[in-house]
């Protein structure tokens, strides 16, 4: 199966770099499929959206993510958000309150992503 180098990187820090098989991101054109061999593109991600890696050794890793942007070369994949979260660190139950009692904008479309994250983990 053909690979690519793809990275997943947060302002405050590099969550995961490694090979992929296929990086699905949102981006404010829609949801964007990028395998290897993709013509090169620059997008920018949604501000409440959701990234998934399929990586070589045959995991699906997904994000919660806030914003930055997707770029793509004919030898890399490169997730730049502003925020990020992994599925598996969600606290469902605490972002579920998070949704309900927002104090802002902001807070309930974090909270958002990052359920609407945990469902995409558990999807096939």
């Amino acid at each position: 199966m053909a690979e690519i180098a793809a990275e997943l990187v947060a302002v405050e820090k590099a969550l995961w770099s490694g090979t992929a098989t296929a990086v699905i991101a949102e981006t404010t054109e829609g949801e964007i499929g990028v395998l290897p061999g993709h013509e090169p593109l620059l997008g920018q991600l949604v501000e409440n959206g959701v990234v998934i890696i399929r990586t070589t050794e045959g995991e699906k890793l997904v994000a919660a993510v806030q914003g930055g942007f997707l770029s793509v070369s004919t030898e890399k994949i490169t997730v730049l958000a502003d925020s990020a979260v992994w599925a598996v660190e969600v606290d469902q139950a605490d972002a579920e309150a998070r949704v309900r009692e927002a104090s802002s904008e902001e807070e309930k479309s974090r909270a958002e992503s990052e359920l609407r994250a945990v469902k995409r983990s558990k999807e096939k």
